[in-house]
């Protein structure tokens, strides 16, 4: 028995899901429509469905008329991958109606929202899962098997060091993220990846969240100390943006021109904006600590402007230290190739036990983004079940403990206070 989903919000993330549903999950999954405010955008969709997938097109419904393609299509689950200020619109009123969700992260990006998500699926018992794919990434399920098998001891504290480079963390500056409003800023839009990762290798969530930053390398402010001379508000049509290393130019992409240039006409929508522009009001360079229930603690530091993409890490424990270092490739939706996404360059970690020789841990890569992590995520949410002896499948709980260390963040660095996470949200 095959189960139906519906997906809202067609953009650069939708591909992913739907993609996966028609192309390897014909036996358990029936994608039945698509749901957005932009009916050019869901027509390229439909479009790809056709010449990439091989499959017929589906019904497309304005954002509008969700509740009747919910009666229409009688779909078993929601697939929500619209921009993130609007995620919590489309899960509660999807479990209202009786559907499961599957959602894009972040679950929401504040606690009232995120307070909205957990009162309703305590009312309905329906039931929400986030889309993690770090996860499932066989180098992090690895430093997950490690710490479980007691090879550092307790881990007492945590440095992590994420760095974007100048393809991927300056595309955030062009898109609808510059926004706080849109996306809760990098702390919830890009980093509750990685406070999930924390929580998942250590088994724990947070307690205490402090933190510190601002925007430090892109924006109108810090245009003149970076060179910049000549102003323009979006790339298109602008002689300006021509030989600006930080310009996206939509129509040199196919993709990016059937998605985003050709669909402006309907809602103004322009994905190639300034990164030096006005109207930007998230963090480029953020800094946060965070007490864990379990006693540990994390430093934590991310940067959007850097010429390497990827992550450092140290766990220190009292048997002992691991070490990491990963490289991966930059974004596919700021023009990069497609079939690179997420790829791991380069990749080591390494044990230091407190008595004992270093030496290095093996880890064998699969096919696919994210070092063959993400088959495994979709696999695990559209295919048939099987046991996870590391219980990679993430819930809403999990959703709400990622996004809510960094909702605790950006109240730290509007306060200058240390901030409890269980006063923001009560599960």
């Amino acid at each position: 028995m095959t189960k139906k989903y519906v997906l809202v919000g067609t953009g650069g993330r939708a591909e992913f899901f739907y993609g996966a549903i028609v192309r390897d999950f014909k036996e358990t999954c029936e994608l039945v429509a698509f749901c957005d405010l932009n009916q050019t955008r869901m027509n390229y969709a439909n479009h790809l469905l056709e010449e990439k997938y091989q499959h017929s097109k589906i019904a497309t419904y304005a954002y509008a008329d969700f509740d009747e393609m919910i009666a229409t299509e009688k779909p078993d689950t929601v697939i929500v991958t619209s921009v993130d200020r609007t995620h919590h619109t489309y899960i509660i009123r999807a479990l209202e109606l009786g559907c499961d969700v599957v959602t894009e992260k972040p679950m929401t990006i504040d606690a009232e929202k995120c307070q909205s998500i957990i009162d309703t699926i305590n009312k309905t018992g329906r039931e929400v899962r986030v889309a993690f794919n770090y996860r499932y990434a066989p180098h992090n399920t690895k430093i997950r098997e490690l710490i479980k098998n007691d090879v550092i001891g307790t881990v007492n504290s945590v440095h992590f060091e994420w760095a974007l480079d100048t393809q991927h963390g300056a595309d955030y500056f062009r898109r609808w993220h510059r926004d706080k409003r849109n996306s809760g800023g990098l702390l919830v839009h890009k980093s509750t990846h990685h406070f999930d990762l924390v929580n998942f290798w250590l088994g724990t969530t947070p307690e205490t969240v402090y933190a510190t930053g601002g925007l430090r390398f892109y924006g109108r402010e810090n245009a003149e100390s970076r060179g910049v001379t000549k102003f323009y508000q979006r790339a298109h049509g602008s002689d300006h943006a021509k030989n600006d290393p930080f310009a996206i130019h939509l129509d040199e992409n196919e993709h990016l021109k059937s998605m985003y240039l050709d669909a402006e006409k309907e809602d103004g929508y322009q994905r190639d904006q300034s990164v030096f522009g006005d109207g930007i009001s998230i963090e480029d360079t953020l800094g946060v600590m965070v007490t864990y229930k379990n006693k540990a603690i994390l430093n934590y530091s991310l940067n959007a402007y850097l010429p390497w993409e990827g992550y450092i890490i140290a766990f220190n424990g009292t048997k002992g230290r691991i070490e990491v270092r990963i490289r991966e490739q930059s974004y596919v939706n700021s023009g990069g190739n497609k079939e690179d996404e997420g790829k791991v360059m380069e990749k080591s970690i390494t044990v230091l036990p407190m008595f004992g020789k270093a030496y290095e841990v093996k880890v064998l890569e699969g096919e696919g983004g994210h070092g063959g992590g993400d088959p495994v995520l979709l696999q695990d949410l559209f295919g048939t079940p099987t046991k996870d002896e590391f219980n990679r499948a993430a819930t809403h709980v999990d959703g709400a403990m990622s996004i809510l260390t960094g909702i605790a963040g950006n109240l730290s660095i509007q306060t200058g206070q240390a901030i409890k996470v269980d006063d923001l949200v009560k599960l």
